[in-house]
């Protein structure tokens, strides 16, 4: 079986990022042949200027190794390193029907969020779905929001499939509901779009201030608390242990507790889950040229992929 995952560097990565995708996908390295991408080519839709993105693509590179990817399980590549990703991409948008496109939510969503509007972020998809076609792949982990991605992806192989003959192979989406949205300092989906994350490798006096930033409702110190939908039950349930979450959820509702009191305890389940994560870090900002040649590494296997197909391609819509 063959994943594929890939994640955008759009910005410093926060926990939304690490329950709702990273985790998941590394918890698949073991399960088959797993290739994680970092979207630079994605991140072209959000980020114009060059600095901030060679930045935020090292930074996503380190924070994946600290979390616990593996080279020798798993292949990791930039996206732009990857030349038949384009081409593919524009195979594809030859039979991509624009009512396809049309339908997409999540070029809606960032036009509503005052992203301008560009071709590049209309045919996200297209290339979203060269992306997963071009490695053969059996399984993409996505989050809720980028099912429909996924989808488009399957429907532009049938559509391929059915001109050319059998080209490629029918994506599945994986999706772990249980972390597929984790909600953010205000109670919507944590997101950098929203400016309402908590950042998962912030330094210590940071960390702390962002959670005890977490949004609450009026309730007096000796009040019971309201269990559902709380931002810090909800967070804190990823972090401790079941039974420390129990307790937590039972001190809710007897009352007689703050909430000041309940942010600095998953405060500090945070800083301490993330801990061995952030010691990988460290070690890793001290060693950038293992980085780079695990991703250089992770290319040259993820171009043979790529190219092999791509050849089939374009020998089978007559390129070749």
């Amino acid at each position: 079986m063959r994943i594929l995952s890939g994640i955008q560097p759009s910005g410093s990565l926060h926990l939304g990022n690490y329950f709702g995708m990273m985790r998941p996908a590394l918890q698949l390295q073991d399960q088959g042949e797993a290739l994680y991408f970092i979207a630079d080519y994605h991140a072209l839709t959000t980020t114009r200027h060059a600095d901030i993105l060679r930045k935020n693509i090292r930074e996503v590179a380190l924070d994946f190794l600290a979390a616990g990817l593996d080279p020798k399980k798993t292949i990791f590549f930039r996206q732009s390193e990857i030349p038949a990703i384009g081409e593919l991409s524009w195979i594809l948008a030859t039979l991509a029907p624009m009512g396809l496109l049309e339908r997409c939510h999540s070029y809606k969503d960032k036009i509503a969020k005052g992203l301008p509007s560009s071709l590049g972020l209309f045919s996200y998809p297209v290339l979203m779905a060269a992306d997963i076609l071009a490695y053969e792949s059996d399984l993409v982990p996505v989050g809720k929001d980028q099912k429909q991605h996924v989808e488009v992806a399957r429907d532009l192989a049938v559509k391929m499939n059915e001109a050319y003959g059998p080209l490629f192979k029918l994506p599945e989406p994986s999706i772990c509901e249980e972390v597929a949205s984790i909600p953010g300092l205000d109670g919507a989906k944590m997101s950098k779009s929203y400016g309402n994350t908590i950042g998962l490798f912030l330094d210590e006096s940071a960390l702390r201030q962002q959670v005890m930033s977490i949004k609450t409702d009026s309730s007096s110190l000796e009040s019971p608390k309201s269990t559902e939908n709380s931002v810090i039950l909800e967070l804190y349930a990823h972090v401790a242990s079941p039974a420390d979450y129990q307790t937590m959820k039972e001190r809710f509702q007897s009352g007689g507790v703050g909430y000041g009191t309940f942010k600095k305890e998953l405060f500090e389940a945070i800083w301490n889950y993330f801990l061995p994560m952030r010691e990988r870090r460290s070690q890793l900002l001290n060693n950038l040229d293992y980085v780079e040649s695990t991703l250089a590494q992770g290319a040259e296997r993820a171009n043979a992929i790529a190219h092999a197909l791509l050849e089939k391609v374009r020998s089978a819509v007559g390129l070749r």
